[in-house]
């Protein structure tokens, strides 16, 4: 509901990245943790490629995000590509380099594989992943939240089950995906309220730095774009800074009507980009510190 005090709670941001492929890919990307930084996020994560594909890469730049930069570093961690033993000794690493909070996915799978089939000997799915990561240590773990179900789930009351049981496995956050569609959210975390989940469900937040490409990955994931939407990136194709502009304020609208229902955190998908959401959290009042 509304917050009733004067002072609203400040909101608490969150970023996320992906570890770079190539030399260029790698000064973009700590060009932007340099540029977000002096907005003392309440964390920041790494994701974690395909099959596992990406397992050094990222592990290596959470340890440095942590160490060079002072921030809390989240790991993406998934269930695709290896066995439970190699999993586990990966969260070892992460404990003994001082990383304390797990993003645990089931994963997608590898770019050979039409559909995700559990690795031989590995665990099945997000919730077995939970819980032996908090067997291996007391990590602070997160998981993925889907507020228009998963593609892959039979029906949302299967997949709000399967959240469920993800936080009775130990996670102590969702994150869900990208949406635009504000209601969609909030009656996602009422059902998720009256199915008795009650860790915070953190709204990821998505600025559109490209619409055509933002079409591609809601489709991938579920999400539906609204046609006013639509209406207002149309004519925009060839001119970035016009974009630029109606992106972040539309985020920021987002965020401040979901704010008004008493969301505090939010998490904010970079693609490794940070002008975009510098501005927005400019717009949310949120500034460097001195």
């Amino acid at each position: 509901m509304p917050s009733t005090s004067n002072s609203p709670t400040p909101i608490q941001v969150s970023f996320e990245f992906f570890p770079p492929k190539t030399e260029k890919m790698h000064e973009q990307l700590w060009a932007s943790i340099e540029r977000l930084a002096p907005l003392k996020p309440k964390f920041v994560s790494v994701t974690y490629g395909a099959g596992g594909s990406t397992r050094e890469r990222t592990h290596d730049t959470v340890a440095r995000i942590q160490k060079d930069k002072g921030l809390i570093a989240a790991a993406h961690l998934t269930c695709v590509g290896a066995t439970t033993d190699e999993v586990d000794q990966v969260a070892r690493n992460y404990w003994d380099a001082g990383i304390r909070h797990i993003v645990a996915l089931r994963g997608d799978p590898p770019p050979d594989q039409t559909s995700y089939a559990p690795h031989p000997g590995g665990y099945a799915y997000g919730v077995d992943l939970v819980a032996g990561l908090k067997k291996v240590n007391d990590f602070e773990v997160s998981v993925g939240a889907y507020p228009e179900t998963h593609p892959q789930a039979k029906s949302p009351d299967v997949d709000l089950d399967n959240l469920k049981r993800k936080i009775d496995a130990g996670a102590s956050r969702a994150i869900t995906t990208f949406f635009f569609d504000r209601d969609v959210f909030k009656r996602f975390r009422d059902r998720a309220a009256k199915a008795g989940i009650n860790v915070p469900i953190v709204p990821g937040i998505l600025p559109v730095t490209n619409f055509v490409q933002t079409q591609k990955m809601a489709a991938m994931n579920g999400t539906a774009i609204p046609p006013w939407m639509h209406e207002m990136f149309r004519g925009l194709e060839d001119d970035p800074e016009t974009r630029k502009l109606v992106a972040a304020t539309l985020a920021a609208e987002q965020v401040q009507d979901l704010r008004a229902e008493g969301v505090t955190d939010f998490h904010f998908y970079t693609l490794n980009r940070a002008d975009l959401t510098y501005a927005i959290c400019h717009l949310l009042g949120i500034r460097p510190q001195a």
